[in-house]
C-alpha cells in the first residue's frame, strides 16, 4: 500500500527572496495539491504609514534591490495622481529611458544568471556547476557578452537615476535634472553598443531555450496554464510607467479595460493559511479569475512592441505558438523580446528631442488618494497611498507581480511534478524541474536580494509525523 507523503523543497534557489515548496502526493502515488510557501512577511505597508508622501519614492525603492526603479517609478506615478499633475514631456521619457535601462538589467540577470544556468547547462548537469560560474566555464563568450548587456542597462538606470541600486532622481512632478550634450553622447553609445550584443545573444538564448525543450517534451504539453492575462497599453502597443490596463480571458478576448486608480474594482486580493504572500484573482460579474502578469502576459495583451526587431520577433513566436500563448516554458522567450524591445525603444527616446525640455511642474498635495502602477519586469505593479492635507501618508497598499502569478506559479509546480516526479526515481529531476518551472515567473518573494555562496536544497517526504526520506544537497 503506498503511503500520502508531503515533499518539501526548501529554499528554492535562483529567485529573489526565500520560499519552500511543498508536494502533498495521495495514496496512489499522485499529485494531491503543491505549493510556493513564502517564509518571510513583507510589512512595507505598514512601514510607510505616517510618513511624508514627497519620501516615498526613495522609501519604497529599498523595498527590493533587484526591481528598485520600478517601485520608485510605481510611487512618483502615485504620486503625480495625488498632485493631480502631469509631468512635462522630457520627464516622462526620461523616466522611460531610466526604466528601460532598469528592464535590461533585470531581463539580463534573469534569462542569463538565473534561467542561464538551465538553458547553458541543461536541467540534467550537475547542480554543483549548474550556476554562473558553469555558465563563464562552458561558454565564455557568451558569459562575458551576457553580463556586459546587463551592466549597460545598470548603467542607464544609475545615469538618469543618479544611483545604481536605489534611483532617487524621479520625484512628484517629474525629474530632478536635464540631460546635457556629454550624457546623451553616452546614453547614445551604450545603446548602440547593447543593441550589437542582443544581435549575438538573442539568436543564442532562443537556440539553447528550443534544445532544452526538446530534451523534455513535457513542457510543451503539459506545462501549459490557461488564464487571464493583464498588461498596460498605450496606443495599441505595450507600455510600461504610461496607458490603461487589459484584460483579456483565455481566448484573447477583451475581457476589461481600466485606468489605474480602478485596479481595486477589479482585482481582489485573499489570504492563504500556509503562506505570507497574498494571491490575487481578478473579478468579474461574481466570479473571480485566475490571471498572469509578465512579459508573456504583457505578450498576449499588448498586440505589437512598436519597434522593428522586436515586432519581427513578435510575429515569430505567434507564428510558432499562437497567441494568447500559455506555455510556461515561453516566458523566457517573451522576456527575450522585451529586451530588445526596450534597447530599441530607449534609442528611440534618446533621440526624441522631446527629452531635452522642462523636466519638472510644481506639484502641492491636497489631501486624497493617489494610485500609481508600472510594469515591473516580473509584472503588474500598483502603489496606492492615502495622503492626508499636510502630505502625510495615512494608508498605503501595495500589490506585487508575484502575488498576481501565485496561482498560476502554483499550477506550474503541480505540472512539474506530474511530469518530472510521479513514478520517476530520480531525485534530481525533482529538484531540477520544480525550480525551473517557478523560475521561469522569475519571482520576487519578499521583494528582497539574496546572497551569493552555498544554496541548500532539501526534500522531506513525510507520512503524517514520520519522515520516510530526506533528501539534500549543497550546490
Amino acid at each position: 500500500m503506498n503511503k500520502s507523503k508531503t515533499i518539501t523543497i526548501d529554499p528554492v534557489t535562483r529567485i529573489e527572496g526565500h520560499a519552500k515548496v511543498f508536494i502533498n502526493l495521495a495514496d496512489n502515488g499522485e499529485v494531491a495539491s503543491a505549493g510556493l510557501v513564502v517564509n518571510e512577511l513583507r510589512g512595507f505597508e505598514k512601514i510607510l504609514v505616517g510618513m511624508e508622501a514627497d519620501r516615498l519614492p526613495l522609501i519604497t525603492a529599498r523595498i527590493c534591490g533587484v526591481c528598485p526603479t520600478a517601485h520608485h517609478l510605481a510611487a512618483t506615478n502615485a504620486l503625480d495622481h495625488a498632485a493631480g499633475v502631469e509631468p512635462p514631456p522630457a520627464a516622462k521619457l526620461l523616466r522611460e529611458l531610466m526604466f528601460m535601462g532598469h528592464l535590461v538589467h533585470s531581463h539580463s540577470l534573469s534569462l542569463f544568471v538565473l534561467q542561464g544556468p538551465d538553458l547553458v547547462l541543461g536541467l540534467d548537469a550537475d547542480p554543483a556547476i549548474r550556476n554562473v560560474v558553469g555558465i563563464v566555464q562552458a561558454n565564455p563568450e557568451l558569459a562575458k557578452k551576457a553580463l556586459r548587456i546587463r551592466s549597460i542597462g545598470q548603467f542607464i538606470n544609475e545615469m538618469i537615476g543618479g544611483r545604481g541600486t536605489h534611483p532617487v532622481t524621479s520625484v512628484v512632478g517629474g525629474i530632478t535634472f536635464t540631460l546635457d550634450n556629454e550624457k546623451t553622447a553616452q546614453l547614445r553609445t551604450w545603446l548602440d553598443e547593447a543593441l550589437a550584443l542582443l544581435k549575438e545573444l538573442a539568436p543564442a538564448v532562443k537556440q539553447l531555450l528550443f534544445k532544452m525543450v526538446a530534451s523534455h517534451p513535457e513542457m510543451l504539453t503539459e506545462w501549459s496554464t490557461p488564464s487571464w492575462s493583464l498588461g498596460t497599453v498605450r496606443n495599441g502597443t505595450i507600455s510600461m510607467i504610461e496607458g490603461e490596463l487589459k484584460a483579456i480571458d483565455e481566448t484573447g478576448k477583451v475581457m476589461a479595460e481600466f485606468p489605474t486608480h480602478e485596479y481595486h474594482s477589479n482585482l481582489v486580493e485573499s489570504v492563504i493559511d500556509w503562506s505570507y504572500m497574498k494571491q490575487v484573482h481578478f473579478a468579474q460579474k461574481g466570479n473571480l479569475h485566475e490571471y498572469r502578469v509578465g512579459s508573456l502576459a504583457r505578450f498576449n495583451v499588448a498586440g505589437s512592441y512598436g519597434t522593428e526587431w522586436a515586432d519581427s520577433e513578435c510575429a515569430e513566436f505567434r507564428k510558432q505558438f499562437g497567441t494568447p500563448a500559455h506555455l510556461t516554458v515561453l516566458q523566457p522567450y517573451a522576456k527575450l523580446i522585451e529586451l530588445i524591445w526596450a534597447v530599441e525603444y530607449a534609442i528611440q527616446a534618446i533621440n526624441n528631442p522631446e527629452i531635452r525640455g522642462e523636466t519638472r511642474v510644481p506639484a502641492k498635495y491636497l489631501g486624497g488618494r493617489g494610485v500609481g502602477h508600472v510594469e515591473a519586469p516580473r509584472g503588474t505593479l500598483f502603489h496606492d497611498y492615502e495622503i492626508d492635507d499636510n502630505g502625510i501618508v495615512r494608508a498605503a497598499n501595495l500589490i506585487v507581480a508575484t502575488q498576481q502569478n501565485y496561482t498560476s506559479i502554483n499550477r506550474t509546480i503541480m505540472q512539474a511534478a506530474t511530469s518530472h516526479v510521479v513514478g520517476k526515481k530520480d531525485d534530481a529531476a525533482l529538484l531540477n524541474a520544480i525550480e525551473f518551472g517557478i523560475r521561469c515567473y522569475d519571482p520576487c518573494l519578499s521583494c528582497a536580494t539574496h546572497a551569493l555562496g552555498t544554496m541548500p536544497l532539501e526534500i522531506h517526504v513525510t507520512h503524517g509525523n514520520e519522515v520516510l526520506q530526506t533528501i539534500r544537497r549543497q550546490d
